[in-house]
């Protein structure tokens, strides 16, 4: 059988998080817009050059060990997995 108490841990972190939140809104107001295409550029960018880095570090690996794709290719995968990974942590500042 399961703790009833383990659900209510569980959903009292988001709970305390939206209402820290909402608090914050209702004293601060809405973020501007500026801020908010601020950090839509912002997020673009940290998957964004990351997956070029990859791309072209790839193209040159691959380059040097004459033709193919496979550092292309896994390059680049390392690259937006850096980039999400970046973005998720950004958005996790915004908070």
């Amino acid at each position: 059988m399961t703790d009833p108490n383990h659900n209510g841990h569980r959903m009292a972190e988001p709970v305390r998080r939206r209402r820290e939140r909402r608090e914050r809104w209702v004293k601060e107001g809405e973020r501007p817009v500026g801020r908010n295409l601020a950090l839509i550029g912002a997020l673009g960018w940290l998957v964004v050059a990351p997956t070029l880095a990859g791309l072209f570090a790839g193209r040159w690996l691959d380059g040097l060990a004459g033709g193919g794709v496979f550092w292309t290719a896994s390059l680049i995968f390392a690259g937006v997995a850096a980039g999400g990974w970046l973005a998720w942590k950004r958005i996790e500042q915004e908070r």
